[in-house]
């Protein structure tokens, strides 16, 4: 139905006239009736008003299906980096109407969790600014730091406060409940490995090596990460070798080995790797994941022009193979915020 003939129909059963909606509106009756005739469109800044007054969300306005709400919803999502108040609470209840529906539950499970985590990041990049501000103030005292542990990665001492224990047991009820499925396995060998708990992990290493999803390259790469947490360093970098001298064009061992070397802090060599693999990747577009491993230790070295330079290319690359500007998504913004921060420190 066209927006004009929506908004005749929801007036008609609100009982109001177009005087009295203009009234509300604070407009002209004269552009109601323009409205409705199809003759101008409202202004989108009347749209939140024009839904408030009928007593229905804005999305009510247009008769999407649920399909191009849902996308509506993730698309604003991906280009914004808070969401207003009232569209957050309008996403919230649709997405909770939406887990109802067994042909929707999927992806409204999917997006009312992102919607969440959304909030929770934005939330959470403030949290970390007056954390940081408060230990400024006082960098003597023990006040803030925890929060900065919760909100912004920062590393916590305390072991039963950084230990992985629940991660691991929700993946391993996962993985046990779906023995076939590659990725919960996956997970649950990340967190052990991460809490050094080797024998376990090497056991499930077993099990995700001979299921058919399993990536040949993550069997090695896993075994060199076990030997890594079970402090074998000389074994882990001989399995990582090995691999590159077998595969020196593969672009995901070329990426999963710099990994590796940015963990142990081998920056030189990460680099490299990172740049081999982003330059033999046959996909188009490429993901960024290989830039962003290339500016974040450019600056680790202090070497923020070169980082600042990174961030063009990951600037370019999200505008000429992604197709996405500042407008549609908000990693460009992001990108381009980060060059500028990083110009200031050269």
């Amino acid at each position: 139905m066209e927006l004009g003939k929506k908004i005749k129909q929801l007036r008609f059963k609100a009982g109001l006239t177009q005087e009295q909606l203009a009234e509300k509106l604070g407009i002209g009756a004269q552009s109601v009736s323009k409205w409705e005739n199809a003759v101008a469109m409202p202004d989108i800044t009347t749209l939140p008003l024009l839904a408030e007054v009928f007593g229905v969300t804005i999305d009510d306005l247009f008769d999407l299906t649920a399909e191009q709400r849902l996308n509506r919803i993730e698309n604003r999502m991906d280009a914004e980096e808070e969401l207003p108040a009232d569209v957050f609470l309008e996403f919230e209840s649709f997405l909770k109407t939406e887990l109802s529906d067994e042909k929707n539950r999927k992806r409204a499970t999917e997006l009312i969790a992102y919607l969440y985590w959304h909030r929770m990041n934005a939330e959470g990049q403030k949290a970390t600014r007056y954390a940081k501000e408060a230990i400024i103030r006082s960098p003597g005292e023990k006040g803030c730091q925890w929060i900065l542990g919760k909100t912004g990665n920062y590393a916590v001492w305390d072991w039963n406060i950084n230990n992985h224990s629940r991660a691991i047991a929700f993946y391993r009820e996962i993985a046990e409940a779906n023995p076939d499925e590659a990725l919960p396995c996956m997970y649950l060998i990340d967190n052990l490995i991460a809490d050094h708990r080797t024998d376990e992990a090497e056991r499930w290493l077993d099990h995700y090596s001979r299921l058919k999803k399993a990536h040949p390259v993550m069997k090695q790469v896993y075994r060199a990460y076990i030997a890594l947490a079970r402090f074998d360093e000389p074994s882990a970098d001989r399995i990582m070798e090995e691999l590159i001298a077998e595969q020196p064009e593969n672009d995901a061992v070329l990426f999963e080995v710099a990994q590796y070397y940015a963990l142990k802090a081998d920056y030189d060599k990460a680099v490299d790797c990172y740049e081999r693999s982003f330059a033999v990747d046959p996909r188009r577009p490429r993901f960024q994941d290989a830039l962003m491993g290339i500016a974040d230790i450019y600056e680790i070295k202090g070497e923020y022009r070169n980082a600042a330079k990174t961030y063009d290319r990951i600037i370019d690359l999200l505008e000429n193979e992604w197709g996405l500007t500042e407008e549609t998504d908000t990693s460009v913004t992001v990108a381009k915020k980060e060059k500028a921060r990083l110009l200031q420190k050269v």
